[in-house]
């Protein structure tokens, strides 16, 4: 467990291990996210991340992609019929 000091301007420093953890830098945004009651601290960008995977998720097994190359064919065939 951290601990850390809220100031009278309601701020806080991050912990260096749960920035590490976070893989938080200079001047990054965190979110704070309510879960049965508690917030989980999180790095936003990981969170989208995150979103977008579970979105996607059997995307490929339905568009029948099974390699990489599947994919630049599929995007070559939308290139294609865009011109």
């Amino acid at each position: 467990m951290e601990l850390a000091k809220i100031t009278s301007k309601g701020q806080i420093t991050l912990p260096i291990s749960i920035r590490r953890v976070l893989n938080l830098k200079d001047g990054d945004k965190v979110a704070f996210i309510e879960k049965d009651g508690n917030y989980i601290v999180v790095n936003p960008v990981s969170l989208a991340i995150d979103e977008v995977r579970k979105a996607f998720n059997g995307e490929a097994k339905r568009l029948n992609l099974e390699a990489e190359e599947d994919v630049a064919e599929m995007i070559k065939e939308i290139r294609k019929e865009r011109k």
